[in-house]
């Protein structure tokens, strides 16, 4: 398995920017081949964390790429900085 992190500061309305992600983010992710997992954290003080997690590292960069473009047409006033964006292979899960 692999897993994209994303990580957001100076996120202006955490509460829309939940809603816009669950209601139209999530649903392009369940599409991506090989989708396990995703979340949605609100860390507080304006930080968000994102964590998809998919099958292949082919699904872990498709969620990179449609991330950055979701987030470019849909949020970018609620997301003004750029993420820092980690990804990987799972080497331990529980």
């Amino acid at each position: 398995m692999y897993a994209a992190v994303r990580r957001y500061e100076g996120v202006t309305d955490p509460a829309e920017a939940g809603r816009l992600v669950a209601e139209g983010f999530v649903p392009l992710m369940r599409q991506v081949p090989g989708f396990v997992a995703y979340y949605w954290v609100d860390a507080g003080a304006g930080v968000m964390v994102s964590t998809s997690v998919f099958q292949d590292r082919a699904g872990a960069e498709e969620s990179v790429s449609r991330a950055a473009a979701f987030v470019r047409e849909n949020l970018a006033s609620l997301l003004p900085n750029p993420p820092q964006v980690m990804s990987g292979e799972v080497v331990a899960s529980g």
